[in-house]
């Protein structure tokens, strides 16, 4: 970190995206439901993102952290972006079909797959669930990457194992 901070080394930094990018990319094919070209895309924007400002990480978290933070800005954004142009293409929001959480549960029924239980939760909550336990962060680092506070990441995690438990 000193290295990539200090002098712009990019070897320094390769060697850090050496160090994170599986488990980075592992969280970001989840939270894309299992779109490995969306998570791909969006694992690449977080390391040019972590890239360009890697002198205003200040150290007050981890670099893991900082990152996965990024991650889920890119995600959100690509979202807002879809929802847009979505709304953009229909003309009149009243003929959109929003995704729910009941949409997941045939997904599930299909197939009891860990992807098809992640489907029925909501972006929050399937962001949350990843972290926590595919990723193993402890609740305060998952408070800095999602901006949430702790009482509300236990509540979306205790909601999440509810609605994992009664769709299988």
């Amino acid at each position: 970190m000193a290295l990539c901070y200090a002098a712009d080394n990019r070897d320094a930094f390769s060697r850090l995206v050496e160090m994170h990018q599986q488990g980075l990319r592992r969280f970001l094919i989840n939270l894309c439901n299992g779109d490995l070209m969306l998570a791909d895309d969006i694992a690449q924007d977080t390391f040019l993102k972590a890239w360009m400002n890697i002198r205003s990480f200040r150290g007050l978290s981890g670099f893991r952290t900082w990152l996965y933070r990024i991650a889920v800005n890119e995600y959100l954004s690509y979202k807002r972006l879809r929802q847009t142009a979505i709304l953009a293409e229909a003309g009149d929001t009243t003929e959109l079909r929003s995704v729910t959480a009941a949409d997941g549960v045939a997904a599930a029924e299909a197939s009891m797959d860990v992807g098809a239980l992640l489907t029925g939760l909501s972006e929050t909550e399937r962001t949350v669930v990843l972290l926590f336990y595919l990723e193993d962060l402890p609740i305060k680092e998952i408070v800095k990457i999602t901006n949430i506070s702790e009482g509300t990441v236990k509540s979306h995690l205790s909601r999440a194992r509810h609605k994992m438990a009664k769709i299988k």
